[in-house]
């Protein structure tokens, strides 16, 4: 497991830990909720000028607002739990320092994949059906590659070889665009009055180093320009990009003007 990797496990444990804690939360307040209504008899309406009205009236609405809090909790943590579910989901990140690699294999798939797809159809245009069964598909696949779609068209449509061979050029473009990237020598660090810019490569960031803590004003003018504070790595950082370096440009103009 690589670092991008490890900080991916570790943000979904740390939404599953989060997840769990309002789940632990949400029972705390129903119990809550429930420990005030135990001493109130089932159905017992409030009696409007007895002694017991106040007290059965403010019973009432703490037990509320502990349910609410109960529903409030349950909910965040259904959230936490999709987000902890979500991770390492959304794709091949550029930050993951094996993403050329993981590419790559994307790749030969899909052009695995476009080439089965060609061949297919070149069989069935032959009505061949021992070169169908020759690349691996079964007699079920066959009769089914044969039913005519909703034009009479039979086998692979032509957009589905036609969106296989774009994103195939895509991830193509992408991984010349990375090692381009990798390849590029960081420019020199740029220094300021108590501060620093360097181009993180190994992060994939692009970071302002500072000797101290940044005044308040400093702090809007960073955020103001996407840049997020990094306790791990002790720097202003956003994506190392075009953006993140007219953004850092931008910083600087501000903090020097």
């Amino acid at each position: 497991m690589n670092h991008y990797e490890q900080k991916q496990e570790a943000k979904r444990a740390r939404l599953q830990e989060r997840a769990e804690s309002l789940r632990n939360a949400s029972n705390q307040h129903f119990q809550r909720s429930s420990d005030i209504l135990a001493p109130i008899p089932m159905g017992q309406p409030i009696l409007v000028g007895h002694h017991s009205e106040g007290r059965h009236r403010r019973d009432l609405d703490r037990a509320h607002n502990q349910m609410r809090k109960s529903v409030e909790a349950d909910k965040r943590a259904a959230e936490m739990e999709e987000r902890a579910a979500a991770v390492g989901t959304g794709g091949i990140s550029s930050d993951d320092p094996d993403a050329i690699t993981k590419l790559n294999e994307k790749i030969e798939k899909a052009e695995q994949t476009q080439t089965f797809m060609k061949a297919a159809n070149k069989a069935l245009r032959k009505k061949d059906d021992d070169a169908l069964r020759a690349l691996g598909l079964t007699d079920a696949q066959i009769t089914k590659l044969k039913e005519p779609d909703f034009a009479g068209r039979v086998g692979f449509a032509d957009y589905q070889l036609t969106n296989n061979n774009a994103n195939i050029k895509r991830m193509k473009q992408r991984v010349a665009q990375l090692e381009k990237n990798r390849s590029r020598a960081a420019p020199e660090d740029v220094t300021g009055d108590g501060w620093t810019l360097t181009e993180n490569v190994e992060e994939n960031r692009i970071q302002f180093l500072f000797d101290g803590k940044p005044s308040a004003e400093i702090r809007g003018f960073l955020k103001s320009e996407a840049f997020r504070w990094s306790p791990r790595n002790e720097a202003w950082q956003r994506h190392l990009n075009n953006a993140g370096r007219y953004a850092a440009k931008c910083v600087i103009r501000k903090m020097e003007g």
